[in-house]
């Protein structure tokens, strides 16, 4: 571990990854809140509005395991700064976009292009800071993912009539590119935590971390219950909240923004006192328990209709928070040079259950529809479909961990 001023170190290591995290996040999010418009201007079913904004976290998915292998073989820094321009060649070709397919391909380059920047942030930690900062700095950079969420609810829905979905998206090409530059000339490059080994033995190793028992508790309640909150939070949240509670897009958009938040506010509460609680015996995982148990009930809520949505959402934004810390609990159980390999495998599963939830949401609603159920019924029966797979999820965790 190369010694150096800790706010040096903030600076050029932890600031610049934020920034792409925050980029990421906003792109994975922005959909939720100009679907209506998409689906106005295109004619898009509830089923084509999930495969196109799910492309996103196909593309993203599909290219997990060649990520991890060339953050193992290259490092952080050349990584995140190229595949940061293919998305920002992504979100051009978006802001031009005038078909299904052409906006599909573009939502792909994107997904593609930002599937790094949470796993290369991860790498640049464990290359430049010590162990015990790991849980902190988890919590910090997810809540500028966090922000960047909170910055495509609200503020994205006030800014649309301005500059419309297609200036947003032109916009956020110059962000990315900007973004691609800071990194590439600001993170140093750290042979520290880098692999030389052959492709061969580097994929050897990723069938090692597929057949390690820690893996497959962590990566069950990842997938559905993450995956879950990404499928709605990234596009199912607001037309839930129009077709079930009865909202404008205005106030819909108002809760997503409460939901985000939360989740920003529990990913700075990590950040400032995940280190001080496990001093105190309240280890992380004590936390993703606690957190998953959270959101599973503040969703029965919901569906339930027991409480006013406002608070329902915060809370659940609260709640599955705790699920970031996964990736941290899961690489301590490998050695430093498998770290890249090991948070992109877990985050492979986590966007194959979000691309799968996402999608899978629109198509069990558009059938449920034509089966002759209304929409709003429709809604509540995907999702309480959901919340049982989540559940079942939840329970194994508990069930492989007792006994463990």
């Amino acid at each position: 571990m190369a010694k150096a001023d800790p706010l040096n170190l903030w600076a050029r290591v932890f600031l610049p990854f934020a920034a792409g995290y925050f980029l990421s996040y906003l792109l994975r999010t922005v959909n939720a809140v100009i679907a209506p418009g998409l689906a106005r201007e295109l004619s898009l079913s509830a089923a084509d509005l999930g495969l196109l904004t799910s492309a996103y976290l196909l593309a993203f998915a599909a290219f997990q395991i060649p990520l991890g292998l060339l953050l193992d073989r290259y490092g952080p820094r050349k990584v995140e700064a190229s595949l940061l321009l293919l998305a920002a060649a992504g979100t051009l070709l978006f802001a031009f976009g005038t078909s299904l397919a052409q906006l599909t391909v573009a939502r792909s380059l994107i997904g593609l292009g930002v599937s790094s920047c949470l796993m290369a942030a991860f790498k640049g930690f464990a290359q430049n800071f010590p162990p015990e900062r790991q849980a902190s700095l988890t919590g910090a950079i997810m809540a500028s993912g966090g922000l960047g969420a909170v910055s495509a609810s609200l503020p994205l829905e006030m800014a649309l009539p301005l500059i419309g979905w297609r200036g947003v998206f032109q916009g956020l090409t110059l962000l990315l590119a900007a973004a691609a530059t800071w990194i590439f000339f600001s993170v140093p490059e750290r042979a520290t935590g880098v692999s030389r080994d052959s492709l061969a033995a580097q994929l050897k190793d990723v069938g090692g971390i597929l057949a390690h028992r820690s893996f497959w508790r962590y990566a069950p309640p990842l997938a559905v219950i993450t995956g879950g909150f990404m499928a709605v939070q990234g596009l199912w949240a607001v037309p839930w909240l129009m077709n079930v509670d009865a909202m404008s897009r205005h106030q819909a958009a108002e809760v997503l923004f409460a939901l985000n938040l939360a989740m920003l506010v529990s990913h700075l509460g990590i950040a400032s006192f995940a280190t001080r609680l496990a001093r105190a015996g309240i280890r992380p995982g004590k936390l993703f328990v606690i957190g998953y148990g959270i959101a599973l009930a503040s969703q029965a809520a919901m569906l339930g209709e027991f409480l006013p949505a406002m608070p329902l959402w915060f809370v659940y934004g609260l709640g599955v928070s705790g699920g970031s810390l996964s990736y941290a609990l899961l690489s301590a159980h490998f050695p430093s040079s498998l770290s890249g390999r090991v948070t992109t495998t877990l985050n492979l599963l986590l966007f194959i259950g979000a691309f799968t939830l996402q999608w899978g949401l629109g198509v069990l609603i558009d059938g449920l529809v034509l089966a002759g159920l209304a929409t709003a019924s429709a809604y509540r029966a995907a999702f309480a479909a959901m919340l049982l797979l989540q559940t079942a999820a939840y329970g194994w965790f508990l069930l492989v961990g007792r006994k463990a």
